[in-house]
C-alpha cells in the first residue's frame, strides 16, 4: 500500500480538518466531506480468512523450534486441560489460559508450586534429572519453554530447582551425591534452591563473603554468614518451598583459603519448619515474578557433613588435605562455574519464546485493527497496512526469527559440550543471553505501545510480561558485566594469535585469517540483500573492532595504565565489539538455516534474513562511525529496510503462526476484539 504525503501544509492542514469533520458527524459536513454513517459498525474479519499463506508455517515452525515439537504440544495440551491453569472463555467459544496476577503474593506462589505438582504428576518432568544423554537434555529444554511461555514464575521456580539446584548435584557432585539426592529431587520430594548470590556480591562470585570452615575432628564444615552482606539474597525457593539448598562459599582450611566451593545443606524440615542455625527472610513484593519466593539466607555456625562438599572438581580429605586434579586456581574456579551456563541457555532461549508470542498477538491485532481513512469516506486502513507501523513490526519478527535460531544451536552446543568448550559456551551463552533478553524487552515495549490502549490490559498479556520479564537482563549475570566478558574473551584470543604469530582459531574469528573485506561505494538493492555483503559487512566490522579494541588498551597501558584499568577505560569500544560478535554470531546461524530450506519457505527466510542484516546495520552507529559503511551505502541499507517491511507484508500472519503459540496462550486482541469487549461479555472477569 502506498501513502504519499500532502502536496503542502495547506493540502496537510486542509486534510486533517477533513478527518477530523468526519469523526465530528454531520455537524461537520461544512468541511466538504458527506456525512459519516453512523449506522456502520466494524465488523471482526479473522486474517486467517483473509490473510493467504504461500509456505507451510508447520515447516517454518520445525526449523525455528528444531525440536521435540510433538512433546511441546503436549505439554501445551496439559495446560490448557487444567483447571489449575486458569481458562477463561472469551471471545464466544474461545479459551484462554493465562495466571491471575490479580491474585496476592502468597496466593501466586501457592498456585506455582500447585502446578508444579500437577506437571509432575502427569510425568513432564520424569528424566529431567535421572535421564541421560544429549536427546533428554533438548527435551528439558523444550518443555520448560512451554511452561515459560505459560507463566514466567513457573518456569522460574522449575529452572531454579532443576537447572540450578539438579544441574549442581549433577555436574559439582559425584556418584554418593547422585544416588542420594538425584531421583528425590526429580519427584520433588527434596525442593532445592541455589544460594550463591549475596546481598554484596552479585556478579562478582568470586568476592562472596559466607565462610566453611573445615573442622577435622567432627569432619564437616562450619558455615557462617559473618556480616551483613554476606546474607545470601534473592535465592529462589528460599522464603517458602526449599527444603534444601547449594551454599557457596569461601572454604577455609587450617587458616588457608581455597577459593569458592559448593556445599548441600538442608534448611528446613519435613514439616517445612527453618533449620537450627539458618535464619530467612523474605525478599517481599517484586515488580514481576511473585509466583517466586525469593528469600534471604543467614548461616549461623550451620554444620554439615563433609560428604556434602560438592566434590567433582576439588575435595577435601577427612584430615584436612585439599586435593584437587587442577592446580591452577583460575583454571579450577572457571570449572568450577561452567556447568552453570545451562542458566544462562534456558534464559536466553525464554526470552526468544516471549517476543514470539507478544508479536503474533500484536501482529494478529494489527491485522484486524483499524485506524483513520486515507481518503473521504473511504474505508478505514488496517494497522498493519500502513508503512510506519510495519516499520515498528516486522523487524521485530526477523531479529526474532533470527534469534529464535541462534538459541537452537546455542542450545545444541551446549548438550552436545566437552571440556575443551566450556570458554566457547561461556562466551556464546553469555553475549545470547545478554543480546536476547534486551532484545525481547524493547519487543515487549514495542508491542504494548503499538496494541495503544488494548496493550494495558492485563488479560492481553503483553503489558503484564514487560515486568515479568524485566529481571532477565540482570539475573543469572548482568547483561552489561556479561558483554564485557565476551569482548575481554575476544581480545585473549587476539593478543593469543599476535604474540605467538598464529592464525585466529575459535569463536568464530577464522575470518580475521583472511584479507578484509571490500564494500563497494554503491551496493544496490540486489548486493544489499546477498549472503554474501551480509557475511563480509559484520565480519569488517568485529575486525575493525578487535583491532581497535586492542590497539586502545594497549594505548592506554603505554600510558602507565594497568591492564585491567585500561581494559575498563576502553569500554565503549568494548562494547561495541561485544554487539558485533553477536550479532554476527546471530546472522551466520541464521544463514545456515536459511541455506537449508527450499522453496517458498526459503524465499520468506532470505527476506527475514536480509531483514535482520539491515536493521542491525541501520540501528548501530559504528558502521558509520568507523567508515565501514558509506554514506551512501547507509542511505541505501535504510530505503532497502522500508522495502523489505512491503515484500514481508503479506507474509506476516504465516511467520507468526509459525512461531507454534497455542490460540489459548494468546489473548482477546489476538481473535476477535470486538466480541470480547461487548456488553454481553462485560460480565467476564
Amino acid at each position: 500500500m502506498h501513502l504519499s504525503p500532502p502536496s503542502s501544509t495547506a493540502d496537510k492542514v486542509s486534510r486533517r480538518a477533513a478527518v477530523i469533520g468526519r469523526h465530528l458527524g454531520p455537524s461537520a459536513s461544512a468541511c466538504g466531506s458527506a456525512p459519516l454513517d453512523l449506522s456502520s459498525c466494524i465488523s471482526y474479519v479473522s486474517p486467517d480468512v483473509s490473510e493467504k499463506t504461500v509456505f507451510d508455517p508447520r515447516e517454518m515452525r520445525r526449523l525455528m523450534d528444531g525440536h521435540d515439537v510433538e512433546a511441546r504440544d503436549w505439554v501445551f495440551r496439559l495446560m490448557e486441560g487444567g483447571a489449575l491453569f486458569c481458562p477463561r472463555r472469551r471471545c464466544g467459544n474461545q479459551i484462554f489460559v493465562a495466571p491471575d496476577y490479580n491474585q496476592t503474593m502468597e496466593q501466586q506462589r501457592e498456585m506455582t508450586m500447585r502446578r508444579i505438582q500437577f506437571l509432575s504428576e502427569h510425568g513432564v518432568f520424569h528424566g529431567w534429572l535421572t535421564g541421560q544423554g544429549a536427546e533428554m537434555e533438548m527435551r528439558k529444554f523444550a518443555l520448560n519453554e512451554c511452561v515459560g511461555l505459560y507463566d514466567h514464575s513457573l518456569a522460574i521456580k522449575l529452572g531454579v530447582h532443576f537447572f540450578l539446584w539438579g544441574g549442581a548435584l549433577q555436574f559439582f557432585g559425584t556418584k554418593r551425591h547422585h544416588d542420594k539426592w538425584l531421583k528425590d529431587s526429580e519427584d520433588f520430594v527434596i525442593k532445592g534452591c541455589f544460594a550463591m548470590t549475596e546481598l554484596g556480591h552479585g556478579s562478582n562470585v568470586r568476592g562472596i563473603e559466607t565462610v566453611a570452615t573445615y573442622d577435622s575432628r567432627s569432619q564437616e564444615f562450619i558455615i557462617n554468614t559473618p556480616c551483613e552482606t554476606a546474607q545470601k539474597y534473592w535465592i529462589g525457593g528460599a522464603a517458602k518451598h526449599a527444603t534444601h539448598t547449594i551454599i557457596f562459599s569461601q572454604l577455609h582450611i587450617n587458616g588457608n583459603s581455597q577459593g569458592v566451593h559448593a556445599f548441600i545443606a538442608q534448611i528446613r524440615d519435613e514439616n517445612g519448619n527453618v533449620m537450627p542455625n539458618v535464619r530467612i527472610a523474605d525478599c517481599g513484593h517484586k515488580i514481576g515474578l511473585n509466583g517466586v519466593d525469593n528469600g534471604r539466607i543467614w548461616f549461623d555456625n550451620l554444620r554439615v557433613p563433609r560428604e556434602n562438599l560438592l566434590n567433582s572438581v576439588a575435595d577435601v580429605l577427612s584430615d584436612g588435605q585439599y586435593v584437587s586434579a587442577i592446580k591452577d586456581p583460575d583454571q579450577r574456579f572457571a570449572a568450577f562455574l561452567a556447568p552453570l551456563t545451562s542458566g544462562r541457555v534456558n534464559i536466553a532461549v525464554n526470552a526468544v519464546y516471549v517476543s514470539k508470542m507478544a508479536l503474533t498477538i500484536t501482529v494478529r491485532y494489527a491485522l484486524t485493527r483499524r485506524a483513520f481513512s486515507v481518503t473521504p469516506n473511504g474505508p478505514e486502513v488496517l494497522l498493519l497496512d500502513y508503512p510506519s507501523h510495519q516499520r515498528r513490526l516486522l523487524p521485530l519478527i526477523a531479529k526474532t526469527c533470527a534469534m529464535s535460531s541462534a538459541a537452537y544451536h546455542l542450545k545444541m552446543i551446549y548438550v552436545k559440550r566437552n571440556p575443551d568448550a566450556n570458554k566457547l559456551i561461556h562466551i556464546y551463552s553469555s553475549a545470547l543471553k545478554a543480546m536476547l533478553t534486551w532484545q525481547n524487552l524493547k519487543t515487549l515495549q514495542e508491542c504494548r505501545e503499538a496494541c495503544g490502549g488494548q496493550g494495558l490490559k492485563s488479560e492481553n498479556r503483553v503489558g503484564v510480561l514487560k515486568s515479568e520479564f524485566d529481571v532477565q537482563s540482570t539475573f543469572e549475570g548482568d547483561n552489561n558485566v556479561l558483554m564485557q566478558q565476551v569482548s575481554k574473551a575476544l581480545l585473549s584470543v587476539y593478543a593469543s594469535a599476535q604474540s605467538k604469530k598464529q592464525q585466529f582459531k575459535g569463536l568464530g574469528l577464522e575470518h580475521m585469517n583472511d584479507s578484509c573485506p571490500v564494500i563497494p561505494e554503491n551496493m544496490s538493492s540486489s548486493s544489499l540483500r546477498s549472503t554474501k555483503f551480509q557475511t563480509e559487512i559484520f565480519n569488517l566490522r568485529e575486525r575493525g573492532l578487535l583491532h581497535r579494541y586492542a590497539n586502545e588498551v594497549s594505548q592506554y597501558q603505554s600510558q602507565g595504565e594497568s591492564k585491567e584499568s585500561a581494559i575498563i577505560l576502553s569500554y565503549q569500544v568494548a562494547d561495541e565489539l561485544a554487539r558485533a560478535f553477536t550479532e554476527r554470531i546471530i546472522f551466520q546461524f541464521f544463514a545456515e538455516d536459511d541455506m537449508s530450506t527450499s522453496g517458498p519457505l526459503k524465499d520468506v527466510l532470505g527476506m527475514l534474513r536480509s531483514m535482520y542484516a539491515l536493521i542491525c546495520i541501520e540501528e548501530d552507529a559504528s558502521f558509520l562511525r568507523y567508515g565501514y559503511l558509506s554514506l551512501k551505502n547507509a542511505a541505501a541499507v535504510r530505503k532497502e529496510v522500508t522495502k523489505l517491511c512491503t515484500d514481508l507484508r503479506p507474509h506476516a500472519l504465516a511467520v507468526v503462526n509459525s512461531f507454534g503459540i497455542p490460540d489459548s496462550f494468546l489473548s482477546p486482541i489476538a481473535f476477535n476484539w470486538i466480541d470480547a469487549n461487548s456488553w454481553s461479555c462485560s460480565n467476564i472477569p
